[in-house]
């Protein structure tokens, strides 16, 4: 079983193309801007790729696959255990999490859905109430931030992520309340996954942060065929939101912190 790199972005495109709904992050890591931080590795000239995004303290590697190439994930999980750094956040399917404790302690297990928007008429007809989402800017980064401390502390955001133009706000009495943005955005390929996404306490159960997915599903529509996003199986609220939406599971996997046994 020998581990190979891969650097040609248009065959690692053309694999992940066959099924964009499992595979959104890592088309939109193909991009311009993110390509120099990622590494691309296969055991298999048709099998599972991996990806290692290594930016910020903590790099995220993602292993995704259908049931039927389980085991070669769980393969390839087993040849990238002398490359991997010493910590890093794993998104794997199947059983590859187990496979990497063998050289590592895994903390914060969870289990998380992919979902895809399948019924984008849906999302379409949400009213958006007495909310009138817009598209944020670098000038609202504070007021963003400060909403992110309130309502979503530990969030995934990058303030890089701004300048998609895919961040969508909305406001009561001026101040900003609710967010729906991007973790990626690809008009090159044609996806994008919705990602830190929350609502001010005060207003929670108010329709805002609905209507500002809904409103960004919309807006996403205009430069992609291919939209999803991941939530916490455990998080009720959020996934019948987003059933709501007409999104739907693609597949579940494991998130884990990953550190080096001694």
């Amino acid at each position: 079983m020998i581990l190979h790199s891969l650097h040609d972005r248009p065959d690692l495109a053309a694999r992940f193309v066959r099924d964009p709904a499992m595979n959104l992050m890592e088309l939109g890591d193909l991009d311009d801007l993110p390509w120099p931080h990622t590494s691309w590795y296969t055991v298999s000239p048709d099998g599972p790729v991996a990806l290692l995004y290594a930016v910020g303290d903590v790099p995220t590697l993602l292993g995704f696959t259908r049931p039927g190439q389980a085991a070669a994930l769980e393969e390839l999980a087993e040849a990238l255990l002398p490359v991997l750094p010493r910590r890093f956040l794993g998104h794997l399917t199947g059983n590859a999490a187990k496979v990497l404790e063998s050289g590592y302690v895994a903390q914060s297990h969870s289990t998380l859905l992919r979902m895809a928007l399948t019924e984008p008429d849906v999302a379409d007809r949400y009213p958006a109430g007495p909310w009138q989402p817009a598209p944020l800017s670098r000038a609202d980064l504070p007021e963003l931030l400060e909403l992110f401390e309130q309502a979503y502390p530990g969030n995934w955001f990058d303030d890089r992520m701004l300048d998609t133009g895919q961040y969508l706000g909305a406001r009561q009495a001026g101040q900003l309340v609710a967010v729906a943005g991007v973790h990626v955005h690809s008009a090159a390929y044609r996806v994008a996954a919705i990602g830190n996404v929350t609502t001010h306490p005060r207003v929670r159960g108010q329709g805002a942060g609905t209507a500002c997915v809904a409103a960004l599903c919309r807006r996403l529509g205009e430069t992609v065929d291919h939209i999803g996003l991941n939530v916490r199986a455990d998080n009720t609220t959020a996934v019948r939101l987003y059933r709501r939406l007409g999104f739907s599971e693609v597949t579940e996997f494991t998130e884990a912190l990953f550190t080096a046994r001694p």
